[in-house]
């Protein structure tokens, strides 16, 4: 494997046999992650949207758990007495 050399900006160039490996095109945004003192790279999907869409099929829905949650607060809000808010320090002139 080669060692690549951090430019003087900071810059570094990712040998093209790891880009082959990891399958990152010119061009293509990746992730740089560190995990217990080391660098991580990797590629994000070239449209997300298409690649992400329907991965939570077979799981709970997050759409019903955040429509729950809302009602759950909306109802939490309805019981918050009228008195424990000051009234406003703005004339209404």
């Amino acid at each position: 494997m080669p060692i690549p050399t951090i430019s003087s900006k900071g810059q570094l160039v990712i040998p093209k046999e790891i880009r082959d490996i990891l399958g990152i095109k010119p061009r293509q945004k990746v992730l740089l992650t560190i995990v217990k003192n080391h660098a991580v790279i990797e590629p994000l999907p070239e449209k997300p949207v298409e690649d992400f869409c329907g991965i939570f099929k077979d799981g709970t829905s997050l759409t019903r758990a955040l429509l729950r949650q809302r009602r759950e607060d909306k109802k939490l809000e309805e019981k918050v007495p009228v008195g424990l808010f000051r009234p406003s320090r703005i004339s209404k002139s």
